[in-house]
């Protein structure tokens, strides 16, 4: 009996702990949770939650890219500025492709850029002005580290004479006008019926038909363009051309034969073909026009026309 009385307590304690804690015996006054009284601990990251590692990176890679600033200043002050690099005497352009244009004509280009560093110096500039020169067509120019300019040139090639009054100077295929070096031997046919005062555009237009002329009549007979003497192009649609070598025994002086504006070989096959019938129906041959598409006129000031078949 003496067990038994404490638990019954313990029930009866229990019993009105839990009346005690009843939902609806809680008065609005009292809170529905209770609140924790110990305050929670807040931790916070040292130096903005970044690692060590971190900054020794970004430590490595501030110097480095100091480091690199520095040198890259120091290495353009040496291009730019140091002895070394500098153009100091001719003797350091190489010129390359020339010969008839002097070496020292383009060196002199070159004058202003004197005790300048070679990175310095305008190679398009530079470039540019020696193409002006009348003999040169194409021009490049390259750095030699760490002081030498190297300039490559092309030439022009003359095409023929060109008579201006009384005065013969050389022109190529695209209607450049050259001087006649001295000391140099040329053998081109005269080319005449053009002034200097005709635009190079012009010049060339014409030329372009002169060249045609020349490579179509040594289709017909290799080295026949050497028969030609003189060209006439001051009419562009009839390029009148003077001859030499013609007959059986190559002794017949020299013809003038009108070609036209087309379909040169054609009409030298026709000459080359038919001159020595010509020149037996005919007597002497001096002159020859084949502008006509059915009829050959030998000698036209002075004979009919001899009719062919086309």
């Amino acid at each position: 009996m003496e067990r038994v009385k404490p638990i019954q307590r313990n029930a009866s304690a229990a019993a009105a702990e839990q009346e005690a804690y009843r939902p609806d015996l809680v008065t609005d006054e009292e809170p529905k949770y209770l609140r924790r009284q110990k305050p929670v601990e807040i931790r916070r990251k040292k130096l903005g939650g970044k690692t060590w590692p971190f900054y020794r990176r970004v430590f490595v890679w501030t110097v480095t890219g100091a480091a690199l600033i520095t040198a890259g200043y120091f290495g353009v002050r040496y291009a730019l500025y140091s002895p070394q690099m500098l153009l100091v005497k001719p003797d350091q352009i190489d010129v390359n492709g020339n010969h008839i244009v002097a070496r020292e004509e383009i060196q002199k280009l070159f004058v202003h850029d004197r005790n300048r560093s070679v990175l310095r110096i305008p190679l398009e500039a530079r470039r540019a002005q020696i193409q002006e020169i009348p003999w040169v067509e194409e021009a490049s120019v390259q750095r030699i580290l760490p002081n030498r300019l190297r300039v490559e040139i092309t030439e022009r090639t003359p095409a023929a004479f060109f008579r201006n009054g009384n005065e013969l100077a050389l022109i190529d295929a695209h209607g450049v006008l050259l001087e006649r070096p001295e000391g140099e031997d040329f053998h081109y046919p005269i080319v005449t019926g053009m002034s200097e005062n005709l635009t190079r555009e012009e010049r060339e237009k014409r030329m372009q038909v002169y060249q045609e002329f020349m490579k179509n009549i040594d289709l017909v007979k290799p080295g026949s363009s050497e028969r030609v003497s003189e060209a006439d192009l001051g009419n562009p649609r009839d390029l009148c051309a003077v001859l030499t070598g013609f007959g059986s025994d190559g002794s017949a002086p020299a013809i003038t034969v009108h070609f036209g504006q087309g379909d040169f070989t054609g009409k030298y096959r026709t000459l080359v073909e038919n001159f020595t019938q010509w020149q037996a129906n005919a007597g002497p041959v001096h002159a020859i026009d084949l502008r006509y598409s059915r009829q050959v006129v030998v000698n036209p000031d002075t004979s009919a026309p001899v009719a062919r078949a086309k």
